[in-house]
């Protein structure tokens, strides 16, 4: 080697030999010094204290994540196709112009009513789907119809395997969740009596409520085999019949427990103390359905108190969906967005 490359080389090892030394020394004095920029080792792993245990986070890590943060500020706020029509005669609207609706009024996702469906097949299901994301909207929910309350085996099974059917439908449309009722006696002459009587109606000569539980019970426990397969959760709302009271309804899903039943909370169908009843279902809902009811109710009108149910589902922490269900005389075109607004408000964290 030529003797100038030589003495080069040499010098260079030196220089490098001194540097680790000084590295090292550095180490021994300045345990930061073997840190990234922000505390944490050069080589990625968690940092530790003088034990070698894992430190804990610091104390601002921990804490919930707040709109300064850019978090979410509130629950999502769903509007459910029902809103849009109501049973009405001239206001019927298909669930395909509703999605419409929602996104141009600025929801964050949509209930669909299965009643409201005019059509099935799978061109259609798939065009909802496609149509929903391409707007931003969420398909959140599906409100469906079974009655269980009969003494009638074969009529229990039918609605068993109408259930099966709405649960592979929402499947199909990648829908998590499926609201159920327990039926009802179907001893009022029609829903207006029903109403007109406050929910309450009395049971078929020879039987008792006390009857119709187990028939509930074993109908939803059918069901649920499909619901899991699926991914669909069946949401059991308190929605008269054997669900009237929030008793009513914990009876069966405590009688069931399993995390595919559980419970969708309509603020809207306690008529007499309602505060205390939502509190009691709160802890075991995964769905909210917010009445609204301006211009006057169609059967009858309750002045809720929003912001206090948002302190009763946010004490359970609760951050799921809030549903629109407007029940109400005015103009759904001028109603929607003031619910919107008032639900928008009262939900924030």
């Amino acid at each position: 080697m030529n003797p100038q490359r030589r003495q080069f080389f040499l010098a260079a090892g030196a220089a490098v030999g001194g540097f680790g030394a000084m590295a090292a020394r550095a180490s021994t004095a300045d345990p930061s010094a073997s840190s990234g920029p922000s505390g944490e080792p050069a080589d990625g792993s968690a940092p530790t204290n003088d034990a070698g245990q894992a430190n804990e986070p610091a104390a601002d890590a921990k804490r919930a994540p707040s709109p300064s943060d850019g978090a979410r500020r509130g629950n999502p706020i769903a509007v459910s196709t029902y809103s849009y029509w109501r049973y009405r005669a001239d206001a019927e609207t298909s669930v395909d112009r509703c999605i419409d609706l929602a996104a141009r009024m600025g929801f964050d996702a949509v209930e669909l009513l299965e009643k409201q469906m005019h059509r099935k097949d799978n061109a259609f299901l798939q065009s909802l789907k496609r149509q929903a994301l391409c707007a931003g909207l969420d398909l959140c929910g599906m409100s469906t119809h079974q009655d269980f309350v009969s003494p009638d085996a074969a009529e229990r099974k039918a609605n068993v395997r109408l259930t099966i059917d709405s649960i592979e439908l929402a499947y199909k449309l990648g829908i998590p969740i499926i609201r159920v009722n327990t039926g009802r006696w179907g001893t009022s002459r029609n829903f207006n009596e029903l109403m007109k009587n406050r929910g309450i109606e009395p049971p078929l000569p020879g039987h008792t409520d006390k009857d119709a539980f187990p028939w509930v019970i074993d109908s939803l426990r059918e069901c649920l085999p499909v619901a899991e397969k699926c991914g669909v959760i069946l949401g059991l709302e308190n929605h008269w019949g054997l669900g009237r009271t929030p008793e009513g309804v914990l009876r069966i899903v405590d009688a069931i427990d399993s995390p595919w039943l559980r419970v969708v909370l309509d603020t809207g169908n306690f008529l007499e103390d309602p505060y205390e009843k939502l509190a009691a279902l709160a802890p075991k809902t995964v769905f909210v359905q917010a009445k609204t009811y301006f211009g006057g109710g169609t059967w009858y009108t309750l002045d809720l108190d929003y912001p206090r149910i948002a302190e009763i589902l946010h004490g359970v922490d609760y951050r799921g969906y809030i549903s629109l269900e407007y029940e109400g005389r005015d103009p759904a075109a001028v109603a929607i967005p003031k619910s919107l607004a008032l639900l928008r408000k009262s939900f924030t964290y």
